[in-house]
């Protein structure tokens, strides 16, 4: 027994937090451009995320208690960092901010400015600044709540003490809210009645719409849901709802309006939950589509990356498509890669996937094996027609059977409707002026398009030609990193939080996966292992890939007194484009959780 005081702990470095600029200025201030000296003697939490990405929004809503708990010392900065083109124009911003209900100051920072001061690599990425301007801490992914708590804490006292904290408000302003029926739709479905089932996502309800898709006939739900968004007609005419930000299914019956919870637990899946078993005892990840296929509810199960079934006759689930890893991979179902797939679409033979993040329309056959029709992985998207294997799309969201075997596409950030004909492996746009489109319904040979940021429905006549629109290429908006050729040392930097310790009570508490594209890029060191580095070779013969690297950390509280400490999981997938250069760094450091040093 060791009876010798505790180590003092380790004095934080201290690194002067760069100053926060961005060509698209600030939302949620009232008009005020805000700099870090007008901050000082608050505590500065930067939240760099992008509005496509889900684990962003997962973090979101994991920030919401810590905000208003301490909104007095606390100023939480969203720092918006665009993936995709259309995440840079402005309105899309403005229109995020208050989709998905972000009630602190945002700066809109389309170039990347900030991100490149603060040398982040990963949506989402947040930053720890101290009342007198100085960076204490960095995490990326989800799952740092806690640990951001409890340094916020360590913070307040620290500098209460020195007299540097100042308490009071913040520089949050709300911005007057909008009328109008909808507000960001998500999803529709055609009622047995013949009228549209809509769900209104930002409002947390389901709106029923006559036949002209205009006039309300009611509203449904309210205080039930949570940003839901997909919607699917069982058998019986009930309705099966993914309540994203629930993490769960509820299903409706339009007759009665009763909704009935039967999926999930309300909290979300992390690695190393059960992926089977009773429905309403299994954890789900944002659901974002549902649809009725083969005899079971198949689900987008865009926050892991997955495809997972919900059988109504045995009232279980079970991962049906997916390995959680993010990116765009074929094979059979066990085996393959998505990332954050967000529409579903049925026929006899196969079940369309709007696989989002790889801007791609994807497919799975009745053998269970996964397909692409359009696109290539996480970093490539455009506006360009033709044949498939060329084609681009941006960012779609959902996807429309059509009754010639060819699927219609919501490109959700091209502002169009697309269409994929199987037969002729031909991409060609139906309709441009859309609005960031979610999903689309066919009504009596029309499609009737869910313009989610124009607050409507449009009904449109499928033409019989195609509209002709000049071929647009993009790639992300990210440099790459440069790297020396031959050995390349990956260092994934994880600092358990203050009062808390690496669980390894049942085996090895951290994991890292490491892959690459091309596949030819790695010579050695791709595939998973438990240490949170790695040695890699890099082929002389590549010059540019991709890096696709996930980690998880799982942390316990540290008191020998309690028997049953809370633990928490820490994780999050990285891509990281590379270039590799004579003068490129030999090692490449990825923050988890701490700081570099």
């Amino acid at each position: 027994m060791n009876d010798s005081a505790p180590a003092p702990a380790p004095r934080r470095a201290r690194v002067r937090a760069p100053e926060l600029i961005g060509k698209g200025g600030w939302l949620n201030t009232g008009g005020d451009d805000l700099t870090l000296a007008d901050l000082r003697g608050k505590i500065v939490l930067l939240d760099f995320w992008t509005f496509c990405c889900v684990n962003c929004l997962h973090v979101l809503d994991e920030l919401r208690d810590l905000e208003e708990k301490h909104r007095d010392t606390l100023v939480i900065i969203g720092v918006h960092s665009p993936k995709f083109v259309h995440e840079a124009e402005h309105q899309a911003v403005v229109d995020a901010v208050e989709r998905y209900e972000v009630h602190h100051p945002v700066l809109d920072d389309p170039e990347l400015a900030t991100w490149k001061q603060y040398a982040v690599r990963a949506w989402p990425t947040l930053v720890v600044i101290d009342p007198e301007g100085y960076v204490v801490a960095q995490h990326a992914g989800e799952g740092h709540a806690n640990a951001i708590r409890t340094l916020v804490e360590e913070l307040e006292a620290e500098h209460e003490a020195k007299g540097t904290l100042r308490r009071g408000d913040g520089p949050y302003v709300a911005p007057e809210p909008v009328a109008t029926d909808l507000r960001f739709p998500g999803k529709a479905v055609l009622l047995a009645n013949g009228n549209l089932l809509v769900s209104d996502t930002t409002r947390h309800q389901l709106v029923e719409l006559a036949a002209d898709g205009e006039t309300v006939v009611r509203r449904i739900g309210e205080g039930v849901f949570r940003e839901p968004q997909g919607l699917a007609t069982l058998p019986d005419g009930r309705v099966v709802v993914a309540d994203t930000v629930n993490h769960s299914l509820r299903v409706l019956d339009p007759e009665s309006g009763g909704i009935e919870l039967v999926a999930g637990t309300g909290r979300q899946w992390w690695q190393g939950s059960p992926t089977s078993g009773p429905a309403l005892e299994v954890d789900l990840s944002s659901p974002w589509d549902v649809a009725w296929w083969r005899g079971k509810v198949w689900i987008a199960m865009a926050g892991v990356h997955q495809l997972w079934t919900y059988d109504p006759e045995t009232g279980t689930v079970e991962v049906a498509a997916g390995t959680t890893n993010e990116g765009l991979v074929d094979g059979p179902a066990a085996e393959a890669w998505f990332a954050q797939p967000s529409g579903l679409a049925a026929t006899e033979d196969r079940l369309w996937i709007a696989d989002s993040e790889t801007s791609a329309v994807r497919w799975i056959d009745t053998e269970g094996v996964v397909h692409t029709a359009v696109g290539t992985g996480l970093f490539d998207f455009g506006h360009r027609d033709g044949a498939a294997g060329q084609a681009l799309l941006q960012h779609p969201l959902g996807v429309t059977a059509l009754p010639d075997g060819s699927v219609a596409v919501s490109d959700t950030y091209n502002h169009a409707l697309r269409r994929y004909d199987p037969a002729t492996g031909e991409v060609t746009t139906l309709a441009t002026d859309l609005r960031e489109p979610s999903g689309a319904v066919l009504v009596d040979g029309d499609i009737v398009v869910v313009e989610s940021a124009r607050h409507r429905l449009t009904r449109l006549r499928l033409p019989e030609e195609a509209v002709q629109v000049d071929a647009v290429a993009h790639r992300t908006r990210r440099e790459a990193t440069e790297v020396a050729p031959g050995r390349l040392r990956l260092d994934v930097v994880f600092q358990a939080p203050t009062g808390q310790k690496l669980d390894d009570r049942y085996g090895p508490s951290t994991r890292l996966l490491v892959s690459s594209t091309p596949p030819e890029l790695l010579v050695a060191g791709e595939g998973t292992g438990t240490d949170l580095f790695r040695e890699l070779d890099l082929n002389p013969e590549i010059t540019e890939g991709v890096l696709h690297v996930s980690a998880m950390a799982a942390s316990c509280d540290d008191d020998p007194a309690n028997e049953y400490p809370a633990c928490h999981v820490h994780q999050q997938d990285w891509g990281v484009p590379l270039k590799i250069t004579a003068d490129g760094v030999a090692r490449l450091p990825l923050i988890l959780a701490g700081m570099d040093g």
